[in-house]
């Protein structure tokens, strides 16, 4: 199998290379006006809570749980796949209906298993497919979700 473009090994975790190109990961996608922001973390880290907090903002749902990702006109283009549509798992209900975007670039990710301690924390990045997107870290705050999906709106000053 073909080792994909650059990418951090942390982004791998519980990952697969399908091609040189493209990578199927353990993570979550929503799109929030037009750019994707990507979900990682273990299991029950959060995903899929912060992608449904995100939802009731406005966001849409690319992938629950498992997302492929795939380097496209220099744009790392995020799906789900079809054994997966149309579903995402809210923790002791089950799986739950939901209508979804079809695909997104990602711009932004998240890695929910490590937190932020700084208040104005230095900007971080991550390589995955050969790009650098920018990382954040889950801070100890109840306003996450909100806080990203204003960042997808407007970005930082």
């Amino acid at each position: 199998m073909a080792v994909p473009l650059d990418t951090d090994p942390f982004l791998l975790q519980g990952g697969s290379v399908l091609s040189e190109r493209s990578v199927r990961l353990h993570a979550t996608c929503i799109r929030a006006f037009g750019k994707g922001l990507l979900l990682l973390g273990p299991s029950g880290s959060g995903k899929s809570d912060t992608a449904l907090q995100l939802m009731a903002y406005g966001a849409e749902l690319v992938a629950d749980d498992q997302t492929i990702l795939a380097l496209q006109n220099d744009q790392i283009i995020a799906s789900c796949p079809e054994e997966l549509l149309g579903m995402i798992e809210a923790r002791n209900m089950g799986l739950l209906k939901v209508n979804m975007a079809p695909r997104v670039a990602v711009s932004t990710l998240v890695d929910l298993s490590k937190t932020e301690s700084e208040r104005y924390p230095q900007h971080k990045s991550a390589l995955l497919l050969g790009k650098h997107l920018t990382l954040f870290h889950k801070p100890a705050t109840g306003s996450f979700p909100a806080a990203l999906f204003q960042y997808l709106r407007s970005g930082q000053a």
